[in-house]
């Protein structure tokens, strides 16, 4: 009896002492815990930053980047950061223009000659006494959007002459082409020659005159053409302030911007041009077939 007694205690103490061992509730949860702490620091250990989820400001030419319009749906790890040297620019300040006639470039062509008359054209500026002008060929004239360029052109001699745009030159004249002015034409080689090689490039010409502005015989507050007059620089767009803001009108092959409906007829405008400067013009009364003068002009370059 006395042995069997010794052996039931010494089994006792044998099982206190494997249960005392064995982990308890509390240590399983400390253990889970340490176990998912562990795991986002090794994540992020090797990961990329997710981004913000916070929205920026818009891109309406406040200070500060904005966040891409696309971006705003998207998941926070697809989100790209946004980068504050890519800020949009000012709606009031647009491109330059992405036309045919390119500032800095130096174009190859034939020049030829043409009886200017009074020297009105397709551009429909009206009579001038200055005859250094000449047609844009069609494609270069891009409808009318080349109309009122300053374009400096050299022959192959050497001589050089500054002429305005004021008409187009339909086919057979081919891109590049200049069909000049009899005057222009004689200052740069021998009229008989007929047709001499020549390059040109656009000017931007110091002048102290302002533009003016000028309605289309026949305009009214239901319909209206408007026309930009002695811009230093070429005209790349023109907009009218509207009950809805600023509309950007179309323009013709005859170098009016129409409004078919009226809209913006004898209110405020802004014209931009190919360099992106734009200004803008109050105060202009609705009366046709009449040049009125601003107190704006482009910049040089």
């Amino acid at each position: 009896m006395r042995g069997t007694a010794v052996m039931l205690t010494a089994a006792g103490a044998l099982f206190c002492l494997v249960t005392a061992m064995l982990p308890g509730p509390k240590d399983e949860a400390g253990a889970r815990a340490r176990a998912d702490m562990a795991v986002p620091a090794a994540t992020l250990a090797g990961a990329t930053p997710s981004a913000p989820t916070s929205p920026a400001p818009p891109a309406d030419g406040s200070h500060g980047a904005a966040t891409p319009t696309a971006a705003l749906g998207a998941t926070t790890a697809a989100t790209p950061r946004p980068s504050a040297k890519k800020t949009p620019p000012a709606a009031s300040t647009p491109a330059a223009s992405a036309g045919r006639i390119q500032p800095g470039t130096t174009y190859k062509g034939i020049a030829t000659a043409y009886a200017a008359g009074d020297g009105d054209g397709a551009c429909l500026f009206g009579p001038s006494d200055d005859l250094m002008i000449a047609a844009m060929n069609t494609t270069d004239y891009e409808s009318s959007g080349a109309c009122g360029a300053y374009v400096r052109v050299r022959a192959a001699s050497g001589a050089s002459i500054t002429v305005r745009i004021t008409n187009e030159c339909p086919l057979p004249c081919t891109p590049g082409q200049l069909d000049l002015s009899e005057q222009a034409f004689a200052k740069l080689a021998d009229p008989k020659l007929g047709r001499i090689p020549i390059t040109w490039s656009l000017l931007s010409p110091h002048t102290s005159g302002t533009l003016s502005i000028r309605y289309k015989t026949g305009s009214s507050p239901h319909w209206c053409g408007i026309q930009v007059i002695d811009h230093r620089n070429p005209v790349a767009r023109l907009e009218v302030r509207t009950a809805t803001g600023w509309r950007r009108l179309p323009r013709t092959g005859y170098n009016y911007f129409l409004s078919a409906d009226g809209s913006g007829c004898g209110s405020a405008m802004r014209i931009t041009d190919i360099y992106g400067e734009q200004l803008t013009v109050d105060g202009t009364a609705l009366l046709p077939n009449v040049a009125q003068p601003t107190r704006v002009q482009f910049a040089p370059h």
